[in-house]
């Protein structure tokens, strides 16, 4: 008996809803997550045909084991039961949307003696794979533009270079070159996502220099955005500090083209601090700022204000806090409607 009690002991820790069935599909027993999940005592669901007291039905909303096993069962050599959608009814009457799989139980002869089956809740899942194709289908709108620039002015310069002004030719280029980082950036952006949900981020981190990495974001950006007008101010003797150099201006890229889209190319302030243990860059506009309603909003996935040119992929803001994150320092953001927002991330002096 201590035996027996002791699997049941161990079933109990599974993350996932144990249901044991006979051959008629019955319940034989059930593990603690599979009564959560239900909403069902143990004593409401043992004895009672699985299809009857659960409803279960597939994703087309059609009953499932309706007219027997699934087909698989029918094969004596199949032991696993194919994972599949299923809508099941709580107690409490609400549908809800599982994977379930599991393995049949056969007799020394291979006839079907009854099955476990595993219970998972889909909806984090299916929520997984939503957010999957939805970073995939908005990184690749992204990509379209770029690449469409890239193919056209280097197809120009291909065809008709003896016939082009070298004025011309020096701005096709660097408008490729431009449009080459851009999609570099896009690409890396995918590769932090994968990185920083699954903890794999590596940081390389070197000796650098804010200051000049600001500079350089300021003007790199200044070819999409001429007008841009950007005020930087570090105090003198600003300290270097170990951090990856790619992932800094990365955030520092994103923070200012931020700005742009949403408040303005002009007026900005890229202002450097220093402190006992970190240092700190705030991004500073003086656009028409972001309602309270939205601030607790912007560093999530996707998230897009509707003021401004909202174009982009919605994942840069969400990114730069991963990335500072990741080096043990911290982003936020402040806004005073009317008058400006500032986005301000800290790093640590000594890496």
């Amino acid at each position: 008996m201590s035996d027996l009690s002791d699997v049941s002991d161990l079933l109990d820790l599974l993350p996932d809803g144990v249901i044991e069935v006979d051959a008629d599909r019955r319940i034989v027993a059930v593990n603690a997550t599979a009564t959560r999940l239900t909403g069902y005592s143990p004593d409401e669901l043992v004895g009672k045909e699985v299809q009857t007291v659960l409803s279960a039905r597939g994703r087309d909303l059609r009953p499932v084991w309706a007219d027997g096993w699934h087909t698989s069962a029918q094969l004596k050599s199949v032991r696993s039961l194919p994972e599949q959608d299923v809508v099941i009814r709580t107690a409490a009457g609400r549908d809800l949307r599982t994977l379930v799989t599991g393995s049949y139980q056969r007799d020394a002869g291979g006839r079907l003696a009854g099955a476990v089956l595993v219970l998972r809740d889909a909806g984090r899942r299916w929520h997984q794979a939503a957010t999957g194709i939805e970073i995939v289908s908005t990184v690749s709108h992204e990509l379209r533009s770029p690449l469409t620039s890239v193919k056209g002015y280097t197809s120009l310069l291909l065809n008709r270079w003896d016939r082009l002004k070298d004025d011309d030719k020096q701005m096709m280029l660097e408008q490729v070159n431009h449009d080459a980082d851009r999609v570099t950036r896009l690409i890396t952006e995918l590769l932090d996502i994968s990185r920083l949900e699954t903890g794999r981020l590596m940081l390389r981190r070197y000796e650098i220099d804010l200051p000049r990495i600001a500079a350089s974001v300021v003007e790199k950006i200044r070819l999409e955005y001429p007008e841009l007008d950007a005020h930087l101010v570090f105090p003198e003797g600003f300290p270097r500090i170990f951090a990856d150099p790619d992932k800094v201006e990365q955030v520092l890229s994103n923070l200012v083209e931020n700005a742009c889209k949403y408040a303005s190319p002009g007026g900005l302030s890229i202002v450097g601090t220093v402190e006992v243990d970190e240092v700190s860059v705030a991004v500073i506009d003086c656009g028409e700022g972001i309602p309270a309603a939205d601030l607790p909003k912007v560093f999530t996935k996707f998230f897009r204000r509707s003021e401004g040119r909202p174009t982009g992929s919605g994942l840069g803001l969400w990114i730069s806090r991963g990335l500072v994150e990741a080096h043990g320092g911290r982003l936020v953001a402040e806004s005073i409607t009317g008058q400006g927002t500032a986005f301000r991330f800290t790093l640590p002096r000594n890496g």
